[in-house]
């Protein structure tokens, strides 16, 4: 009987893998944000701009990581631009033209955007439609129905407390508060999880490399959150999209769902072959993105005071190159919310930045066009290799 080589314990650590798509993206976000600083003389990393960024981009986030659940399992949507100007605008109409409360239209708005989504997942999944074609067809009927029931109008006036959604804050402590405990809890699951995988005989890392990105993390959300209680405080809109991110990131590492989705847009046959439902999994992403939509299509409505028959007009192309930018494949299995996040704040970015320097709209068309293609052509080679 050969005998295996034990490890000493001082040998049992993991070694570091240098994450180069991942530290692209966060290097590409610094460049960004240098160059539009010295470009507007400091103003684009004020703190109002700041807070207005991260409004801004609260909307495409939200797109950005349904869409990445979409993309990972291997399908695209092209139909949630419509979903969030329908649903945003059937908020508006039940609030303004028949009086419903708050409470109810941001429900119904949620609910409509489900059920869009499983209607398109149904044809998807159960009747073999492919989604480009599927959410072709539904990007126009639910443009469609938004003109048909607002007749062509802007509505508008909207309650207060439904124009707080999407342009409140929090209050100076409570800013603190949150990040305070968010700071112990990085700390505590770090440590937890070091146990675990020590007492399980897995590897580690160095506990520099765990306990410096904890740091890192830490010092990011205090400064963020300073940053943004220097102007009004930290946005309600902001804080939804970490609420969500945070939820599906649980949802996508933790759960058995979020391990099909992986598996269903990594090889198909194979995970039908494993047990896995791919038509139940595959109608669950599509309305998992639809609520998404409806979600961002209140937060919309409710920045904008209104609901018009434009809302979301290209957002699905935006939302796509935010989780292309972010490091998700086209080809699906491959994908991160985190990812999808920075790309979408880099898409902001780029937005705002040029903005403030009052840059025509066409370059910034043009310039979201040339990322998109580098983006791809970045995950092509990577392929390659």
């Amino acid at each position: 009987m050969i005998e295996q080589p034990q490890l000493d314990k001082k040998d049992r650590k993991l070694p570091f893998k240098f994450d180069l798509q991942s530290y692209t993206l966060i290097i590409s976000l610094i460049s960004i944000a240098v160059i539009f600083t010295v470009l507007t003389g400091g103003d684009f990393l004020s703190s109002r701009n700041i807070s207005n960024l991260f409004t801004q981009m609260a909307v495409i986030a939200i797109l950005a990581v349904g869409m990445t659940l979409v993309i990972v399992a291997g399908h695209i949507d092209l139909s949630v631009g419509s979903i969030v100007g329908l649903t945003g605008g059937i908020a508006a109409m039940l609030q303004v033209w028949h009086g419903w409360s708050t409470p109810v239209v941001v429900l119904v708005a949620l609910a409509v955007g489900a059920l869009l989504g499983l209607w398109q997942g149904w044809w998807i999944a159960y009747r073999a439609v492919p989604a480009f074609i599927a959410t072709l067809g539904g990007m126009l009927v639910f443009r469609g129905i938004l003109l048909g029931l607002s007749q062509g109008k802007t509505v508008a006036g909207l309650d207060d407390s439904f124009k707080q959604i999407g342009n409140s804050y929090l209050p100076f402590a409570l800013g603190y508060i949150i990040v305070a405990v968010a700071i112990v809890l990085i700390i505590f699951f770090t440590i937890r999880n070091r146990k675990k995988r020590a007492e399980m005989g897995l590897l580690l890392l160095p506990a520099s490399i765990d306990y410096g990105k904890a740091a890192i993390y830490s010092v990011v959300m205090f400064l963020i959150t300073y940053m943004l209680n220097r102007y009004l405080g930290v946005p309600i809109p902001f804080l939804i999209v970490v609420v969500l991110a945070l939820f599906f990131i649980f949802v996508t590492n933790k759960t058995a769902f979020g391990r099909r989705v992986y598996a269903i847009g990594g090889n198909e046959h194979a995970a039908a072959l494993s047990g896995i439902n791919i038509k139940r999994n595959t109608l669950g992403v599509f309305v998992i993105m639809g609520a998404l939509a409806g979600v961002a299509g209140v937060l919309l409505t409710a920045r904008l005071n209104a609901g018009t028959v434009s809302a979301g007009d290209g957002y699905e192309l935006d939302a796509i190159a935010a989780c292309v930018i972010g490091g998700t494949s086209l080809v699906g299995g491959k994908g991160r919310i985190i990812g999808a996040l920075i790309g979408a704040l880099i898409m902001a970015a780029i937005d705002n930045g040029m903005s403030m320097m009052n840059i025509g709209a066409y370059w910034q068309y043009i310039v979201k066009g040339l990322i998109l293609i580098l983006a791809v052509w970045v995950d092509i080679v990577s392929k390659n290799k």
